[in-house]
C-alpha cells in the first residue's frame, strides 16, 4: 500500500470539513506532513533496532518540537512541558527521543539551518537526555527555573490577563461573549450537539462546589493541531468566575486509539476507555497536569476535557534567529523534560524502575544508532511528502462527504 493510500485509510471516518483542513495543512511542508502522520512513523520503525532494547516507560508517543508548550496547571502556575498525549502508551523509552530527532532536519529546514546543524542539535538532545536519566531526579520547568527562549515565552505570558486572552477568541455582543466563527480557528456547531454538550456539563459537574462555574454560554467546533484534525472537538465558553471578562474556555476532544500502542513490545494495561488512558498517563508523567483535565464520555464516546490551551504558547524556532547556542539550550530543556517524564512515572503498571533508567543513561551504545536512524528517517519523510504533495495537487487526496455549505451556528441560548 502506498503512502497516500495509507493516509486515506487511516483518516477514514473523520469529520470531512476539518479533515479537509488537515490534508491541506499537510501539503504545506514536510514538517507539517510529519506532524500529521505519526502512524507512518511507527509503521516504519524497525522492530529489531538496537535502540529498541531499552527500559519500558510511559511515553507521549508523538514527541516533536511542536508538542512542547506552556499551560496553566491545576495549581494555577504556568509550566512548560510536553502537551500532547493522544498517542501515549507504554513503550521503550527511546521511542520519544527517536521521533523528536527525526523531526529536527524538517523543522530546522523551515528556518534555514543545515543537516549538519540538525545532527549537532540531535546529539545535544540525546546527550542531555542520558545525563538527566543518570541524575535520577525528576524536576520541572516553570518561569523561575527556565532559561533562554522558554524563559522569554513564560515571561511574556505574565502580561496576559484573562480579558485579553478571551478577546483573542471571542467577541462581546450585548454584554455577552460569543466565539468568533472565523473558519480558521472556530467553525459553527450544530444545534443538537450544543444541547448534548450542555447536558454533559450539567451532569459532569453537578457534584462540584460551584456548578454555575460550568454554565455553558457558547460552543464552536475547534480547529487545532494537525494529526488530530477531523476527530470531534469543541471549544466551550462557560460562565467561569463571571461574565463577561472572567469567563473560561474549555476544550473537549474525542479520544482515539493510540497508533503507537499496536507496535509496542510492552504489555499494556486495560484502560476503561481511550480518554482514561490519555488522562491517566498525562497526569503521571507531567509535573503538574493542566487545569480541569478529566476524562468524559458522551453517547458512549470517550473525550478529553481540559481548560483550553492557547495555540501561540509554543516556542517559535524563528526567535532563535539562527543562534545555535539558543537552540541547543532549548533542546537540552526538552531533553530534560522527556527524561523527567520517564523518571516521574517509573515503576507504574509495567514501566521500568528508576534504577533501570539510571543504568540506561550510563549506556552510550544506543545513542549513535538512534541518532543515525532518526536523521536518516527524515529523508524518507521528504520522499513521502513529495509523493503526497503531488497527489494532493492532482486532486487525489480528498475528504469524502464534505458538505456543500457549513452548518448554521447554534447558541446555547437558543
Amino acid at each position: 500500500m502506498g503512502v497516500v493510500e495509507k493516509i486515506l485509510k487511516f483518516n477514514q471516518g473523520r469529520e470531512p470539513e476539518r479533515l479537509s483542513m488537515k490534508y491541506q495543512r499537510m501539503s504545506t511542508s514536510a514538517f507539517v506532513f510529519y506532524r500529521g502522520t505519526c502512524h507512518l512513523f511507527y509503521d516504519d520503525l524497525p522492530k529489531h533496532a538496537d535502540f529498541n532494547k531499552a527500559p519500558a516507560a510511559w511515553i507521549c508517543g508523538d514527541m516533536h518540537i511542536e508538542n512542547f508548550g506552556t499551560f496553566k496547571g491545576s495549581n494555577r502556575l504556568t509550566y512548560f512541558d510536553m502537551n500532547d498525549f493522544d498517542e501515549s502508551c507504554l513503550a521503550p523509552c527511546t521511542w520519544d527521543p527517536v521521533r523528536l530527532v527525526a523531526c529536527l532536519p524538517l523543522a530546522l529546514d523551515e528556518i534555514g539551518l543545515s543537516a549538519a546543524e540538525a545532527r549537532r542539535l540531535g546529539s545535544c538532545f540525546l546527550e542531555n537526555y542520558s545525563e538527566s536519566l543518570r541524575a535520577g531526579k525528576a524536576k520541572w520547568v516553570e518561569r523561575a527555573t527556565s532559561q533562554g527562549m522558554i524563559f522569554e515565552l513564560l515571561t511574556a505570558l505574565r502580561r496576559r490577563n484573562r480579558k485579553k486572552f478571551l478577546e483573542r477568541f471571542t467577541e462581546l455582543k450585548a454584554g455577552k461573549r460569543r466565539f468568533v466563527i472565523d473558519g480558521e480557528r472556530f467553525l459553527p456547531e450544530k444545534r443538537q450537539r450544543v444541547i448534548e454538550l450542555r447536558r454533559l456539563l450539567a451532569k459532569f459537574h453537578s457534584s462540584k462546589p460551584n456548578p454555575r462555574f460550568y454554565r455553558l454560554l457558547d460552543v464552536a467546533r475547534r480547529v487545532a493541531g494537525t494529526g488530530s484534525l477531523g476527530v470531534l472537538r469543541d471549544a466551550m465558553l462557560v460562565e467561569g468566575k463571571g461574565t463577561p471578562n472572567k469567563n473560561y474556555l474549555f476544550d473537549l476532544k474525542q479520544a482515539a486509539p493510540s497508533t503507537v500502542q499496536p507496535h509496542s513490545p510492552c504489555k499494556q494495561p486495560k484502560w476503561e476507555s481511550e480518554a482514561v488512558r490519555v488522562v491517566a498517563i498525562q497526569k503521571r508523567v507531567q509535573a503538574m497536569a493542566p487545569a480541569f483535565l478529566e476524562a468524559a464520555h458522551l453517547d458512549g464516546e470517550p473525550y478529553i476535557l481540559h481548560e483550553l490551551i492557547p495555540l501561540l504558547d509554543r516556542v517559535d524556532l524563528k526567535n532563535a534567529h539562527g543562534d545555535m547556542a539558543r537552540l541547543e539550550m532549548l533542546l537540552r530543556d526538552m531533553a530534560d523534560i522527556a527524561a523527567w517524564a520517564c523518571l516521574r512515572s517509573s515503576g507504574r503498571q509495567g514501566s521500568a524502575i528508576a534504577d533501570e533508567l539510571i543504568d540506561f543513561g550510563h549506556d552510550k551504545k544506543w545513542r549513535k544508532p538512534l541518532l543515525d536512524y532518526g536523521l536518516d528517517y527524515s529523508k524518507k519523510v521528504r520522499r513521502d511528502y513529495k509523493e503526497y504533495k503531488e497527489a494532493y495537487d492532482a486532486g487525489q487526496v480528498k475528504a469524502e462527504g464534505l458538505p456543500a455549505r457549513r452548518a448554521k451556528a447554534a447558541s446555547p441560548a437558543d
